[in-house]
């Protein structure tokens, strides 16, 4: 392993790799999909493939097809989630919408639309969607994950747990449980976030590989978390072989690796990934990996493909706000995408974003504000916890100067 030189290098790389907010790029909320076909049609990458070329024709004979234009929209968001495509969800969309023309009321339709908005994080449609179906069919449990999701994504966290508390009591699935399981990690109950999404893999069918290996992924960032390495490498080495190549599986042997020192490996992983298809939490990893090496001009350069990419994925800009601060890079670009961000949604990461880059252009006022913001849920989220205490100690110590003034 090589030695390490740059010692606020390591800190952000030891802070990227736990918490749901340094998972992969991902079109929308980490989230199964709700609807799942995958009772009738499997889902490997190759059935994913073949499901689409084949849902794909029969709408090109018939658009106003209901059920192809959902299978269709099912395939593509799980394609959405395993390559990083975020155009797929638009397709999806525009089948969707072309099928209402005809039959405007038409449900199965409907509640899909609504997922389709949560990929593309058009949440208060989502919501919107999903209320408009719950009129219609009011004790569907699938309606209340959608609308916990959404208000999940807007920082509307009572809300939220309420929706998900009424989707498991409805119909316990490995939908409910995962978004329990979630619930619970936002609300620092770590242990109960672990059962939880073993609760969800026990209940997902193995038909269902795709979902089976982000089940298990899941469960891997959440071990990786809790410190537990070798459990979470077993877990994401898992989600790899029921899903090759599974984006969240490749990360999370990434960050385990890392986690556990070997830089080089977890380099490696990355580096091929971004081989194949490169995102922006992939080039950001690199970089903080080769940091860690100390190869300086090779992390920079992959810190600005990192940027480029994340500006480009306008539905994420927090994202870029979070990386910026946590590099001290483009402090008032980070401010300005936050706020803006900030506007219409008041989530953890977006005012934890706020936070550090606030802290990082030395004003504390604000960073103490957005910080006790990014604390309210009770997160026991890596970078938020060391951003607090870093953020409390200077407020300590600029609150000792002025007593003994």
């Amino acid at each position: 392993m090589a030695s390490i030189k740059n010692v606020g290098a390591l800190l952000i790389l030891v802070g990227s790799l736990t918490g749901c907010a340094s998972a992969p790029d991902a079109p929308a909320a980490d989230v199964p999909p709700l609807l799942g076909t995958s009772a009738a049609r499997a889902t490997s990458r190759d059935d994913l493939s073949q499901t689409t070329a084949a849902m794909q024709a029969r709408l090109a004979i018939n658009q106003a097809d209901a059920p192809a234009a959902v299978t269709l929209a099912d395939a593509l968001l799980r394609q959405t989630r395993v390559t990083g495509n975020a155009g797929l969800a638009i397709k999806a969309e525009q089948a969707l919408v072309r099928v209402l023309v005809t039959e405007p009321e038409r449900y199965d339709v409907r509640r899909m639309l609504a997922a389709v908005y949560l990929s593309e994080h058009r949440f208060e449609d989502a919501i919107r969607e999903a209320e408009r179906c719950r009129s219609m069919k009011p004790g569907d449990s699938w309606v209340d994950g959608v609308i916990g999701d959404a208000h999940l994504e807007l920082g509307h966290y009572e809300k939220a747990f309420d929706a998900f508390d009424q989707m498991n009591a409805r119909k316990p699935t490995a939908a409910s449980y995962a978004r329990a399981s979630y619930a619970r990690e936002l609300q620092g109950d770590r242990a109960s976030a672990i059962r939880f999404m073993r609760m969800a893999l026990e209940a997902t069918p193995a038909s269902d590989p795709e979902s089976q290996a982000w089940h298990h992924a899941q469960l891997g960032y959440l071990l990786l978390a809790d410190h537990r390495l070798p459990d979470a490498d077993r877990e994401f080495a898992h989600a790899d072989h029921l899903f090759p190549g599974h984006p969240f599986a490749q990360d999370g042997l990434a960050r385990t690796a890392a986690a556990g020192g070997d830089y080089r490996k977890a380099l490696d992983i990355i580096a091929a990934r971004i081989q194949h298809s490169p995102t922006a939490a992939d080039l950001a990893l690199a970089g903080d990996l080769l940091a860690a090496l100390a190869q300086p001009a090779e992390a920079e350069r992959h810190y600005r493909l990192a940027e480029a990419a994340w500006r480009d994925d306008t539905p994420e800009p927090t994202r870029l706000a979070r990386f910026q601060a946590e590099h001290n890079r483009n402090l008032d670009e980070a401010v300005r995408i936050a706020t803006t961000s900030w506007a219409s949604r008041q989530d953890i990461f977006t005012a934890d974003a706020l936070a550090w880059a606030h802290f990082q252009q030395g004003n504390l006022e604000l960073a103490d504000r957005f910080i006790t913001q990014a604390l309210r849920t009770g997160s026991q989220d890596a970078d938020i916890r060391r951003h607090a205490a870093v953020i409390a100690a200077a407020r300590s110590k600029t609150a000792a100067r002025q007593v003994r003034r």
